[in-house]
């Protein structure tokens, strides 16, 4: 803004305001209150208040409660600041009045500001929030917010990287490798059977986040300050919705009790939750890839990354694993965002939470965490991975535990004596079986086979 000041009045009185600034008196006046932190609330947040804005509009217009022309021009300053998008007009920081009245009336004067050279008397508070509250307005941006960025985000994103991993499983489904439990060699698995689980991990994320839209649709937009709908229309609430769900192609819809839905934040809480679980599950697909490239000579080697960037500032030729490594630290800010959301669900007294502009940047930053962690991890690490299948091969001819398919025939004690000697003397199990057991060559081979361990019907 520049340093030239207008003056503004509102209820408190006359107030100076940046020049060519679009907000009024009740936008200075916070953005001067509020110096804890000066992060403003997310612009996908900012966009949901501007269409719950525009339904308002064509509702109040529709209904005859505001004249068209207001009505019109309500929704034209909005159909403008969502295609300009001047983010410095929303400077409110998140750390704010928990209702989050400050930032309502900042979109308020906005719309109002966006209008100023319309030659009409349009008032932030008796037309742009009329038939409204911030303390239904708030929560419903919330809810919208929410679910923009479940069905546009986070459900393509991580059906993207399923698809991604079920391919990389279908091209090496024929990979028999060494699994591990405890960290420590185990029985072989197919390595398509070992990628497939994440993908399910994924799958099952995805039917969270789907039954939660069920619950995250119902918002309490018309309940106005306490849940009880004073100076809303009877008609006020199915027109807006109406509206927002057809510019934002949702499917949003009245809440049963706008009480509950203004002084609890449990759907939210839910939804940190869904996310959180979708960030460890991000977290195990990013480690095991992590151990899989370690190496080239001293790790497992089983995979090959994309060398996407010089690894060190001092080892030449080095190669990190360095896009997992991002998506493990975006993962620990959803894990710490959850517990901000879930102190901040705390937040309801009575007929409302107050920690709801907390919520709604949390959960907007978990949400976009996850879908661009899963987005990249598909795109720069699943996508162009190369298996060394060799490194299985050799790690599968020593593997010690593929006498467990001998002890049904020789016994537990006989099969553990084979596998020592094949360890201590560093030898293919399948040599020192032949000369153990009584078992010919093709049985042997037989029963050794590890792809019939890894998941083949016995013989």
């Amino acid at each position: 803004m520049g340093g030239a000041y207008r003056t503004e009045l509102d209820s408190m009185g006359k107030i100076g305001v940046p020049v060519d600034a679009l907000y009024g008196a009740q936008t200075q006046r916070a953005v001067e209150n509020f110096t804890i932190s000066k992060e403003p609330l997310p612009w996908i947040f900012i966009e949901s208040l501007l269409y719950i804005k525009m339904g308002a509009a064509v509702a109040n217009k529709a209904i005859g409660l505001i004249s068209p022309k207001n009505g019109d021009l309500i929704c034209q300053a909005v159909t403008g600041l969502l295609r300009d998008q001047p983010i410095a007009q929303f400077p409110v920081p998140i750390l704010q009045t928990g209702s989050g009245t400050s930032t309502n009336m900042n979109v308020n004067e906005v719309i109002t500001g966006a209008v100023r050279n319309a030659q009409v008397e349009l008032s932030p508070n008796d037309h742009v929030n009329l038939g409204q509250s911030s303390n239904d307005v708030i929560p419903t941006a919330i809810h919208l917010s929410g679910c923009r960025l479940i069905t546009g985000e986070i459900l393509p994103s991580l059906a993207n990287l399923a698809q991604q991993i079920r391919q990389l499983g279908k091209k090496h489904r024929h990979t028999v490798k060494t699994g591990r439990t405890h960290l420590m060699d185990a029985l072989p698995i197919r390595l398509e059977d070992e990628v497939e689980a994440w993908a399910l991990q994924l799958d099952e994320c995805q039917e969270r986040f789907k039954d939660l839209l069920k619950r995250l649709s119902e918002v309490p937009l018309g309940g106005t300050a306490v849940g009880s709908g004073v100076n809303c229309h009877p008609q006020f609430t199915e027109i807006a919705l109406k509206e927002i769900n057809a510019r934002t192609g949702q499917n949003l819809r009245r809440a049963s009790s706008s009480f509950k839905g203004q002084s609890s934040g449990d759907t939210f809480v839910e939804f940190s939750g869904h996310l959180k679980t979708c960030a460890v599950v991000l977290s195990k697909i990013a480690n095991d890839l992590r151990l899989m490239n370690s190496g080239p000579l001293s790790g497992l080697a089983e995979i090959q990354l994309p060398a996407l960037q010089p690894g060190s500032s001092i080892m030449p030729a080095k190669i990190n694993p360095v896009i997992p490594e991002a998506v493990l630290m975006a993962a620990a800010q959803v894990i710490g965002n959850d517990t901000a959301v879930s102190v901040a669900g705390l937040g309801g007294n009575f007929q409302l939470n107050t920690m709801l502009p907390l919520i709604a940047a949390k959960l907007v930053e978990s949400a976009t965490l996850i879908a661009t962690s899963a987005a990249v991890l598909g795109t720069k690490a699943i996508a162009d991975i190369k298996v060394n299948s060799e490194v299985f091969d050799h790690a599968l001819k020593y593997n010690p535990f593929l006498v467990t398919s001998l002890t049904p025939i020789i016994g537990y004690l006989k099969a553990a004596e084979i596998a020592k000697i094949a360890r201590e003397e560093k030898r293919p199990v399948f040599d020192v079986a032949l000369e153990q057991t009584d078992l010919d060559y093709d049985r042997l081979a037989e029963l050794l086979d590890p792809a019939r361990l890894a998941g083949d019907e016995a013989p």
